[in-house]
């Protein structure tokens, strides 16, 4: 009896946490039907800070349980919810001529990062998750990457705010740069989509354009989503190790899991893709799937800025802001460079 009402505290909190977090995520939905530039993930974010400054009770460590389980299982959920969305069969759709755009510009992105990051001293993992969200796609990038590499959510948060600046940058800019020079609906749409992060931010842009850009974009945009799954293996791989070296005695005595460089969630999401690619998902059912994988990644990042503390985000300072304005440059201009060397700017 002892242990009884800690027991019941603690998964009072932990239906507390959740329904505080189910509360502000669905507000955070609608917000991002009405401006879906900006998206509900990204209004979560922003809400579950908002309300955790306004209202401190919420920040309290008894809830702490609900938003660990978002932040952590929900968002590993999510993603293998997203994985049916996409269709392996879209890689070869796309092109041989399309590839090189989109391979350079995720060297560009990832390069970039590790190198100019390290020159403006900004952080190891938010310089990776920038990265990582620049080259693939935005928030949906982060947060895989996030259940893998589990950096602080400061920096988890600030790399999300870093790139929701630059998908309203792009949105905004594109189009009228595309029309100055001349490209065609399918050049813009290979543009927009292995330059611009969120997949909600490059059909704006690309149905703003016009000319069909739309679907290229679309098709685009899909294939380089794809790519999460090499980058993650790769920083499962890389986060484990480091693990490892600092145990006794160092990596060379220590194995790692298989589970670790390979989480479950990637297999399903994998799997989840593979199956829409044979037809057994029925096409009716990819809107439902896809607003259920983008709740709870919304559900996910409320849960993590209700965990954030304004300070934290103070310290990190704008290196973060500069290194992703350079990249953004970097990246649309590689992409455009490479349309021009393999003839389909």
């Amino acid at each position: 009896m002892l242990h009884a009402a800690p027991t019941r505290t603690s998964r009072r909190g932990l239906v507390a946490g959740l329904a505080v977090v189910l509360l502000i995520g669905c507000v955070a939905t609608v917000f991002g039907q009405f401006a879906p530039v900006l998206g509900g993930p990204v209004c979560g974010i922003v809400l579950g800070l908002a309300a955790g400054v306004a209202v401190p009770r919420l920040r309290s460590h008894h809830l702490d349980g609900g938003y660990e389980v978002c932040s952590k299982q929900v968002l590993q959920a999510s993603v293998v919810v997203l994985g049916t969305g996409l269709s392996l069969r879209q890689v070869a759709q796309v092109g041989s001529s399309s590839l090189p755009v989109m391979l350079a510009s995720l060297s560009v992105a990832l390069g970039g990062a590790a190198l100019i990051g390290r020159w403006l001293r900004v952080g190891r993992d938010v310089r990776t998750l920038i990265g990582v969200g620049t080259g693939i796609c935005g928030a949906s990038a982060i947060a895989a990457s996030t259940a893998v590499m589990r950096p602080k959510k400061a920096d988890a948060a600030y790399a999300l705010g870093t790139i929701f600046v630059f998908n309203v940058i792009g949105v905004l800019t594109f189009p009228v740069i595309g029309h100055l020079l001349g490209m065609t609906g399918e050049s813009f749409g290979l543009w927009a989509g292995t330059a611009i992060n969120d997949t909600s931010s490059v059909v704006a842009a690309a149905y703003g354009f016009g000319d069909g850009a739309g679907d290229q974009a679309i098709v685009v945009k899909l294939t380089r989503s794809l790519m999460i799954i090499p980058i993650t293996i790769v920083l499962a791989y890389l986060t484990a190790r480091r693990a490892a070296s600092s145990s006794p005695g160092g990596p060379s005595t220590v194995r790692i899991p298989l589970r670790q460089v390979v989480p479950w969630f990637l297999v399903g999401f994998v799997v989840a893709a593979a199956v829409n690619s044979i037809g057994v998902i029925p096409t009716v059912w990819h809107p439902g799937l896809s607003r259920i994988g983008t709740f709870g990644i919304t559900l996910a990042l409320t849960a993590i800025g209700l965990s954030m503390r304004p300070a934290q985000l103070r310290r990190t300072g704008l290196r973060p802001l500069l290194l992703g304005a350079i990249l953004s440059v970097l990246v649309a201009s590689t992409s455009l460079a490479m349309q021009a060397l393999t003839g389909t700017l």
